[in-house]
């Protein structure tokens, strides 16, 4: 991708700029040009390598975008029909704005709207996984937490349909990635079970979501970080021994997973716990124990990976679409060279510092942020 440089940042602006767009309007078409120039500015980075696999995912994701944005434009307009006005949140009308929100949870790879999200990840990079996953999420999520929220006032089964919803996601998050081969598809079905959480959260308030939504985004830069650099080679190149780096990975790797999982008391867990708590509050029995067998099925399937890196090396999981052991997954130095010779990743003098520097802060965040702050809700529970 930064062999495309400039033209690279330039469509990462374009796809940044739609989205802040997006949700600082407070109009219908305002909030759709954004949505649509997110669109425009991230199918390019989605297919940069010219591979069938990225073509095929990019045309599946282009065609579900498409469909959310016209579902966006269609409640919009039975909105503006019943009230007269384009406003977004002024918009009373129940039906308009439940079309919208089944548009954004088509965006958003929502539970039933969840099939695409898995093959459209399967055959991408690791940096369009991360954007993906993270950055992508932003503007629809946030807009159907202030269409729930003001939907809720009009009708009470809003609250719960959504939480079941948001259970059905963490089940099929779970569910889904148990027979998973290829570690793309896996992380794609734990970002669905993270939709979940994300829904439950805009039921219960903007707050929660914005601390789960942060603390998601810190992980996942943290693990598609190094499981790019893992395949691209930068952990073997900038260590001088293999073997250290191969542990050092492996460490990053199984701290960020289990974080993923919710495992306390890393980071990931901390927002799994205030949505708990929430739910206690206002006693939605059914959700909690939907969500809390999710996240326990998600967390099985990361320990088996992990147990599959330190157990047995002979496992065969794919980055690509081409199986590879678990052994040379992580550094292949054939693999690497014919990527950098390629163009497709940047020299390693260049970038391995700035990542290595990101990883490691955001590893040591993982590990003692969760318990700095689990310990002071404590704290501000008992007092």
């Amino acid at each position: 991708m930064f062999s495309m440089m400039p033209f690279s940042f330039l469509f990462i602006f374009v796809f940044i700029f739609g989205s802040i767009m997006s949700l600082s309007s407070v109009h219908w078409m305002g909030i759709w040009l954004g949505l649509e120039i997110n669109l425009i500015g991230f199918i390019p980075i989605l297919v940069y390598g010219g591979i069938t696999q990225e073509t095929e995912s990019g045309m599946k994701y282009f065609v579900i975008q498409a469909l959310g944005s016209g579902m966006l434009m269609m409640g919009s307009l039975v909105s503006f029909n019943t009230l007269f006005t384009w406003e977004s949140l002024g918009s009373g009308d129940l039906i308009g704005l439940s079309i919208v929100a089944i548009g954004m949870m088509l965006k958003l790879g929502s539970f039933p709207f969840h099939f695409w999200l898995p093959s459209v990840m399967a055959g991408v990079s690791w940096f369009s996984c991360l954007v993906l996953t993270t950055w992508q999420k932003l503007a629809p999520m946030f807009l159907l937490s202030s269409i729930v929220e003001k939907a809720w006032t009009l009708s009470s089964w809003v609250s719960s349909s959504l939480v079941f919803i948001a259970g059905m996601a963490s089940i099929v998050g779970g569910i889904g990635g148990l027979n998973q081969t290829q570690i793309r598809a896996l992380l794609a079905y734990s970002s669905i079970g993270h939709v979940g959480w994300m829904i439950l959260c805009c039921v219960i308030g903007q707050s929660v979501l914005k601390t789960y939504f942060l603390i998601y985004f810190i992980i996942s830069i943290c693990t598609f970080l190094v499981l790019w650099c893992s395949e691209s080679s930068l952990f073997s190149q900038a260590s001088s021994l293999a073997g250290e780096s191969s542990s050092k990975s492996n460490m990053y790797l199984i701290f960020m997973l289990l974080s993923l999982g919710g495992m306390p008391p890393l980071l990931g867990f901390v927002g799994k716990w205030m949505a708990i708590w929430f739910c206690c509050k206002e006693f939605w029995p059914l959700s909690v124990g939907l969500l809390l067998v999710g996240s326990l099925i998600s967390l099985s399937y990361y320990l088996s990976l992990l147990f599959s890196i330190f157990l047995f090396s002979g496992v065969e999981l794919s980055f690509n679409s081409n199986l590879q052991s678990m052994s040379g997954l992580l550094y292949s130095g054939g693999v690497s060279n014919s990527i950098e010779s390629s163009g497709m990743v940047p020299s390693t003098s260049m970038l391995w510092k700035p990542f290595m520097i990101l990883i490691n802060v955001i590893f040591i965040f993982n590990l003692l942020g969760g318990i700095f702050i689990f310990l002071s809700l404590m704290l501000v529970d008992f007092l």
